[in-house]
């Protein structure tokens, strides 16, 4: 789940995380409002949407204008620039190419700023274990710094059974080149960030950038979290922080359905059961040419309603010229799926290809359901097969429509 940026620096300041005074707005009054509570004389406003590159980004009204993110030197600039942004539609590079409405802003004091950095903490996959990511080089894309510069990357990885410790910090604080009050500063607020994202089940986040300002005061300029789905059912005030507006009405409905969905832009649709064996899929469906339309998991207890809501998603797509369902049978038996499919088929009135590999449990039982169901279904035998006969099937597909 994501969070909009001054969401996550509410919540960064309660564990003690140091971040410029600002006030969210929905309107251009509010916004007025929040300038006249912070000292100024500089402010600025932020677009908020659940995307980075606001600042860079353009306004689909104004495409030669300024971006999402505006320095204000009076109250009228700052009205001006809510009017500017607010319900516009904003486009940045990690926006689809429609971009997304502006529906709130967050109104902060300007600070005097000495020099950038960037931090973040993720889970790495490789060691287990929580890592810091620092690098002297701030508000870049640090992909493009790893990349170009590799030495100016350090990583530090925070063994779970210890928990993050000084030397830690002063390692952390070594590599951005910090010494007297800001070494102090920036211990403080490594300790800060690393209890937050313990605290608060974050899968990422991440300060680009991290400033040094002329007081030695080391603040999130920027802040962006992501979180665990898995563990909001113990972080309540976490989960009431989701702003629908910002995820995809399939991916609300999905959300509804406790079904794990995300739109992608190819035109295969697929469903399958485990995150692992759906990334998997999507990337034999490329193998053989082919462009995944989405990543759906219905989870290993999924019943027949699950499938059926799934199917349904999936195929309310325009996009979608053909679909893979690949299920591996456990807990969740191959004869429901195949109920489930027959059941959504029907009642959306199937009209693409559709391929299904079923294994595991009660395999038999649901190819039997399927062959008898009077539907155009493509049995596949494993993967490859499955793969390579959906890819080609929806290529036929769509050049006949055409």
């Amino acid at each position: 789940m994501n969070i909009h940026e001054y969401q996550a620096k509410e919540l960064l300041q309660k564990y003690g995380v140091a971040v410029p005074k600002g006030i969210a707005a929905m309107s251009d009054d509010e916004a007025v409002k929040a300038a006249q509570q912070l000292p100024g004389p500089l402010w600025v406003v932020k677009a908020q949407i659940h995307a980075g590159g606001r600042g860079a980004g353009r306004f689909k009204n104004d495409p030669n204008g300024k971006g999402g993110v505006r320095l204000c030197k009076s109250v009228d600039e700052v009205k001006a620039a809510a009017n500017a942004m607010l319900n516009q539609v904003l486009i940045t590079k990690q926006t689809s190419p429609e971009g997304k409405q502006v529906q709130r802003l967050y109104v902060t004091d300007g600070v005097n700023i000495s020099k950038e950095y960037y931090c973040s903490v993720v889970l790495d996959r490789a060691s287990s274990r929580v890592t810091f990511i620092v690098s002297t080089e701030g508000g870049m894309d640090i992909e493009e710094v790893a990349h170009s510069h590799p030495e100016k990357i350090t990583k530090v990885a925070i063994d779970p059974a210890t928990g993050f410790s000084g030397f830690h910090g002063r390692k952390l604080a070594a590599a951005l080149g910090f010494a007297g009050d800001a070494n102090k500063n920036a211990l403080k607020f490594f300790a800060s960030l690393y209890k937050a994202f313990i605290d608060l089940d974050a899968s990422i986040v991440e300060i680009n950038p991290l400033i040094l300002t002329d007081k030695n005061e080391v603040l999130a300029l920027d802040a962006k979290m992501n979180f665990d789905d898995n563990a909001l059912f113990r972080q309540p005030g976490v989960a009431a922080l989701r702003d629908p507006s910002e995820e995809n009405e399939k991916e609300q409905e999905a959300h509804a359905h406790e079904l794990s969905y995300v739109a992608m832009d190819g035109n295969i649709g697929c469903m399958v059961n485990g995150a692992g064996l759906a990334m998997a899929t999507m990337d034999i469906i490329k193998l053989y040419g082919g462009e995944p339309a989405n990543f759906l998991d219905v989870g290993g207890g999924a019943d027949k309603a699950r499938v059926t809501a799934a199917f349904k998603i999936i195929l309310s797509d325009p996009k979608v010229k053909g679909v893979l369902v690949n299920i591996f049978g456990g807990i969740m038996k191959c004869d429901i799926i195949a109920e489930g499919i027959i059941a959504a088929a029907k009642e959306v009135k199937l009209s693409v290809p559709l391929v299904v590999r079923l294994e595991g449990t009660n395999v038999e039982k649901g190819k039997e359901i399927l062959a008898n169901s009077g539907l155009p279904i493509l049995a596949a035998n494993n993967l490859a097969d499955a793969a390579e006969k959906v890819v080609k099937a929806t290529k036929d597909a769509m050049s006949k429509a055409a």
